[in-house]
């Protein structure tokens, strides 16, 4: 059976009034991230884990932010074609580790429904996907709450 591992990088900026959608998850804030999308970061960086780990580039090039198609559309539906690209290749998941790098707000109330949101979309168990979540003590951007930042990695195998 081949493995792979993909990892993925994602950042945004937040805006004030924008909504956070985190993991396919919104969280009350008073700011949220902003982009061509939901600009849900988890999600970008899970996309781009996946793609990596099948060689099939990054999430830019397959939903560019020069498209108006997905314009405000739910990174929810960019992880589901994100499945499709691989499966179309004979991949499957097996987990999905992320790190995401915030001030505020605190994600631990957030973590078990995005879990079964992630899990669902991804087809895997609950227990298969591991969210965490670091400050930067108040350093940079991330510090300043002017953005954040997900890393994920995962590991798919061949069917």
């Amino acid at each position: 059976m081949k493995i792979k591992i993909g990892f993925g990088f994602d950042v945004h900026q937040l805006k004030i009034g924008h909504p956070f959608i985190m993991g396919g998850v919104n969280l009350a804030h008073d700011r949220g991230a902003f982009g061509h999308s939901d600009a849900d970061v988890l999600l970008h960086a899970i996309c781009d884990a996946i793609l990596g780990a099948a060689n099939l580039r990054d999430i830019g090039f397959h939903f560019p932010n020069t498209d108006d198609k997905w314009k405000g559309v739910s990174s929810m539906l960019l992880l589901q074609e994100v499945m499709k690209l691989i499966a179309a290749k004979n991949f499957a998941l097996g987990n999905i580790d992320c790190m995401i790098c915030l001030e505020a707000p605190k994600i631990k109330p957030y973590v078990s429904q995005m879990q079964e949101t992630i899990a669902g979309i991804l087809g895997i168990g609950i227990k298969d996907v591991s969210i965490k979540a670091t400050t930067t003590e108040t350093m940079g951007f991330v510090g300043r709450q002017e953005g954040l930042v997900a890393h994920a990695v995962c590991l798919i195998h061949q069917v």
